[in-house]
């Protein structure tokens, strides 16, 4: 009898702590981080010297790439020392490209300012200023591109298309600003290449058009009906035929329906996320500046 006591007293238990320790341990609540939410934000954000670095990156790269995209396509043929400008005209029909090259410059300084102004955001900048670093990035880069054609040898700098820059960078800086208008209206590029043309978005006016589309899903009476939701409002403009010697030169009026994507994909893939997505996000601004081919149907009427 003593020994099975001594045994008993002897006996090492069978886990490392006493009865019910382990599972209380395991199954205590984590300690909440004693940190507020906005010290957490601040330590996310760069440093002044980081994002003015991060700013500078940026508009290098955009000009190091207009630039290389420029020796290529533009002033392949080399610069002269004189300055030489050329009043272009507007819209007229008698105008080289019909006023296809004019919207294309108001088009691309707009989507340059929507571009750049997402990308500031990114790289750290509030709102606010990241719309103003990409207003004034697009614009500048769009202008020292004309001047650059005033040197040029294949071109000369035209008054009309700085004018145009202005329109289309000024444009998107009021859409960035004003979240509700930016809702209800894109302004897209549609390309399908021409026959007498390479597959060239940027210089192939005869396969360009553009189009201003008004979205329901702007309208708050609109925006959640289960079937209007989806679709779109177009007018657009388009030249044909203006770099085809002998052709039949036209300028166009479009006018249409077309269909929201950005709207199909948020009730389909993008459908009960809490929050949009970066992905979601690169999703919506590209499909507010590139009609997909197929999705519009059209009307034309020739001016």
């Amino acid at each position: 009898m003593w020994a099975v006591r001594a045994e008993a007293q002897l006996r090492l238990p069978s886990a490392p702590y006493a009865d019910g320790y382990t599972l209380a341990a395991s199954t205590a609540d984590p300690v909440p981080s004693t940190v507020p939410p906005d010290v957490e934000q601040q330590r996310s954000r760069p440093t002044p010297d980081e994002l003015r670095l991060r700013n500078a990156g940026l508009i290098a790269a955009g000009a190091v790439l207009v630039g290389a995209y420029g020796m290529v396509q533009w002033w392949n043929e080399g610069f002269t020392s004189e300055f030489r400008t050329e009043d272009e005209g507007w819209f007229g029909q008698e105008t080289k490209y019909g006023g296809a090259d004019k919207f294309g410059h108001a088009y691309f300084a707009y989507g340059g300012t929507r571009l750049f102004s997402e990308a500031f955001e990114a790289a750290g900048n509030d709102p606010g200023r990241a719309r103003t670093l990409g207003f004034w990035t697009s614009l500048v880069t769009l202008t020292a591109v004309e001047v650059l054609d005033g040197y040029s040898r294949q071109y000369r700098f035209s008054g009309q298309d700085a004018a145009m820059n202005l329109v289309g960078a000024g444009l998107g800086f009021l859409m960035e600003r004003h979240p509700d208008l930016d809702r209800l209206v894109d302004l897209r590029f549609q390309y399908k290449r021409s026959s007498d043309s390479d597959w060239d978005p940027g210089g192939d006016y005869s396969g360009q058009t553009y189009l201003l589309v008004g979205k329901a899903t702007g309208v708050p009476a609109l925006r959640e009906h289960s079937v209007l939701r989806y679709f779109e409002l177009a007018v657009g403009y388009g030249t044909r035929g203006y770099e085809t010697p002998g052709a039949e030169r036209q300028r166009n009026l479009y006018y249409g329906i077309s269909l929201n994507l950005s709207e199909v994909l948020r009730q389909t893939v993008f459908r009960g996320a809490k929050e949009r997505s970066g992905a979601q996000r690169a999703t919506d601004l590209f499909l507010e500046l590139i009609q997909v081919p197929g999705t519009a149907a059209l009307a034309r009427h020739q001016l």
